[in-house]
């Protein structure tokens, strides 16, 4: 296998006919810049204009293509301007056609008597059917050919018109070389599968009998060929850099894991079979010379925590340093506890380093981390700051990676260096990743699952109620404060907004302050400075505060046993992976636990499926796959944040079953032909390739 001559698609797409400077800068906004960008912009959707079919045979909701006579236009201006044009032809029906923007040079087209052709989607109105802003013209007295494929329709661009956008990706298409000079998967590994030259000629302009549903579905072989090249494509983008990450070197920690050992025998608890799985194989990569990156997903309470300590127990025994990095001070602050609680009795020095730590605190805490006699250090992103060396990191720990951006996480990574060495990160997140995404979106980091809960844990029952009921739910506060147990409150939104249907936080707190007179409430919000914040969850940890009025700010890493009560305002607005990391927020003690979901009807299908996955299951993991289905992968992980390119034609989900094959194909060119794989990143990619997972 041989890499081909140049790419013929990097001509810029000012070579093209119609393209001057303000057209092409209207395009680049769009990322399109050569024309293989034209190539690879696929239609959305696809309008059938081969046939004409009589008014009397419309459905609706099926679109379709009409010709006939105009009988009747009239204006109206009731409330808006309105152009109505009743439209008859030979089958003896008559369809209205409605029109809401309109020029009165358009006016003068539908003429009493004038032949249209129409296409849109019937709709049942006031008198028969009607299309709202139907594609048409004027025929004239010719007759007029009919289109001999089906029509593609792309997704739009500000200031390129839709007829130019087709008429531009056309002329790229003429200059769509042959078989030879495009295709890149060679013949024995594609199988039997179109060639891409085939593949993009199919989809950009179907014949009149293809199969519709397959294209609207996007799995007609033709938009496969294009997935598995993408997806490999993205797939070799993120193994090289794994790569490329093992040729360097990192720390071996070969001890004896007596530390180790140690910590797990005063441990007040039992380590789960899960956990222990996980620490053996974080165990493992932390004696090679080359650095780990594994992602260890656990539920809500699994434990990933007491990993962390373990991990970096290792470190310490081996003379280096461990960083555990949290996105929050009150997150990092609770890490820090638990980490003093479990390392200060086995003579390991732990430091705390946050925005707020300064004057003379920040600058011992500095001095420690720097001549090394802070061993394990817990912080916020203020762990990455300039001022910031440590004596020598050998693991880095990065908690709920997905709230920290590609270029936090590198700065971690580059604070180790010590003598050309690199730290081993470990990745943690309680958002457990559907198993076909980590596949794919971390292909370059390894991943374990803490998949069991330590015994002890009492399920959350949850229940979805509508927001009439309000009042039973402040009667239950009321009573489970004064059985000494406390709860939560989650609004959605700060202040009162007259766009959205949603209790604020600040009025609620009022509401609930008048309606509990015996209960001690507190409010927090993103909003607040943070020491008020601080103060507000102490309060609270602390069993000072009875009610807890929030925002979903306490999403995160919040941990009062006590709380036994989850109430969420207009659950229908947040995502499922949201709702169960609230939910996560109670049944963290013995007390039997509540969380209700508080909704305003009436609901749309998605809401109410999600309200009823939150009441099926309580597993995370199961919850991530459900959140996949119904949201898609780069909703799901924050495509910004973690840098996984959006794909063009490949759906995650839709396109798992593709990945087995994708993943042997990496193999094989990586192996036996390098350069066929650089070409494929280059041209699905591009230089986005450097954001991809860091």
């Amino acid at each position: 296998m041989t890499a081909a001559s140049p790419e013929p698609g990097r001509a810029p797409l000012t070579t093209l006919p119609g393209v001057g400077a303000q057209t092409a800068q209207r395009l680049a906004s769009r990322g399109l810049a050569t024309l293989q960008d034209l190539w690879l912009h696929l239609p959305r959707q696809y309008e059938d204009r081969t046939r004409l079919t009589p008014i009397r045979d419309l459905r609706p909701g099926v679109p379709a293509q009409v010709e006939g006579v105009v009988e009747a236009a009239e204006r109206g201006f009731r409330g808006r301007p309105v152009l109505r044009v009743a439209l008859g032809d030979a089958s003896g029906a008559t369809l209205l056609l409605r029109f809401f923007h309109f020029r009165a040079a358009q006016v003068a087209q539908f003429a009493p008597g004038a032949r249209l052709r129409a296409y849109g989607t019937p709709r049942p109105g006031q008198h028969g059917l009607e299309i709202v802003h139907p594609s048409y013209r004027a025929l004239g007295g010719a007759e007029a050919a009919l289109e001999e494929q089906l029509e593609p329709v792309y997704p739009q661009i500000e200031g390129v018109g839709p007829v130019l956008l087709r008429k531009l990706i056309a002329r790229a298409l003429e200059r769509l070389p042959g078989d030879d000079a495009l295709e890149l998967l060679p013949p024995a590994l594609r199988g039997d599968v179109p060639s891409l030259r085939a593949a993009l000629l199919y989809v950009h302009r179907p014949p009149p009998d293809a199969d519709l549903a397959a294209l609207s579905a996007g799995t007609h072989p033709a938009q496969q060929r294009l997935a598995i090249e993408e997806l490999l494509a993205h797939h070799l983008s993120l193994r090289r850099q794994r790569i490329a990450l093992q040729r360097h070197a990192a720390p071996a920690f070969g001890g004896a894991g007596a530390l180790a050992a140690r910590l797990e025998a005063s441990l007040p608890f039992a380590l789960t079979a899960a956990q222990r799985r996980v620490f053996a194989q974080v165990r493992d990569d932390l004696r090679q010379p080359r650095p780990m990156l594994r992602l260890v997903q656990g539920d809500v309470g699994s434990g990933k925590t007491v990993v962390a300590a373990l991990a970096a127990t290792l470190a310490v025994e081996s003379g280096a340093q461990a960083a555990l990095m949290a996105p929050t001070e009150l997150l990092a602050e609770q890490h820090f506890a638990s980490l003093q609680g479990w390392l200060r009795p086995l003579g390991v020095e732990t430091a705390w380093l946050a925005g707020k730590v300064s004057g003379k605190a920040r600058a011992r805490a500095l001095e420690a981390i720097a001549d090394g006699s802070a061993q394990v250090v817990v912080g916020t992103h203020a762990l990455m700051q300039e001022g910031v060396a440590f004596r020598r990191l050998g693991l880095a720990i990065v908690d709920e990676q997905h709230r920290f951006g590609v270029h936090q996480r590198l700065a971690l990574r580059d604070k180790g260096g010590d003598g050309g060495l690199l730290p081993h990160q470990l990745v943690m997140t309680a958002t457990p990743i559907p198993r076909t995404l980590a596949m794919s979106a971390y292909a370059d980091l390894d991943v374990s699952a803490i998949d069991e809960l330590p015994p002890g844990r009492t399920p959350v029952r949850t229940v979805a109620l509508g927001a009439h009921r309000r009042p039973e739910l402040v009667d239950r506060i009321r009573a489970a404060c004064a059985g000494g147990r406390q709860a939560y409150w989650v609004c959605t939104l700060i202040d009162d907004s007259d766009e959205v249907v949603a209790q604020a936080a600040q009025s609620t707190y009022e509401q609930l302050q008048a309606a509990l007179p015996g209960v001690r409430v507190g409010l927090v919000h993103g909003r607040m400075k943070a020491a008020e914040k601080q103060a507000v969850m102490r309060a609270f940890k602390d069993g000072a505060l009875g009610l807890l009025v929030a925002t979903t700010v306490i999403e995160v890493g919040v941990d009062v046993p006590n709380a036994s009560l989850m109430v969420v305002e207009n659950a229908e607005r947040l995502g499922l992976a949201q709702l169960h990391q609230l939910r996560g927020r109670v049944g963290r003690g013995a007390s039997a636990s509540s969380c209700v979901l508080l909704y305003q009807p009436p609901l749309s299908r998605l809401a109410r499926e999600r309200l009823a996955t939150m009441r099926e299951t309580n597993d995370g993991f199961v919850i991530a796959e459900r959140d996949l289905a119904l949201r898609g992968p780069g909703e799901l992980l924050g495509t910004r944040q973690t840098g996984i390119a959006s794909f063009r034609v490949a759906d995650l989900v839709r396109d798992a079953a593709l990945l087995p094959q994708v993943h042997a194909l990496a193999e094989r060119l990586q192996a036996d032909a390098p350069g066929v794989a650089d070409r494929l990143v280059e041209r699905w990619i591009g230089g986005a390739s450097r954001y991809a997972a860091a």
